[in-house]
């Protein structure tokens, strides 16, 4: 799997029912990145995958508390 840009974020995001507009998928490429770099060198040998809606989601359920 590859970085997910802005771009892939707003395409993930709106599959998963959390549309996002530009900024925040930037916001959001930008914060998940360094996982995506991190885990590069055993990608597709995990049983996950890193998906960025689930991000925006816990987001707001922390600051709903």
């Amino acid at each position: 799997m590859t970085k997910p840009g802005p771009k892939e974020v707003i395409a993930i995001t709106s599959t998963a029912g959390v549309p996002v507009d530009s900024e925040t998928a930037s916001r959001i490429a930008n914060s998940i990145g360094p996982a995506f770099d991190g885990f590069a060198a055993v990608a597709g040998t995990l049983p996950f995958d890193l998906e960025p809606a689930s991000y925006l989601l816990v987001q707001n359920a922390e600051v709903s508390k």
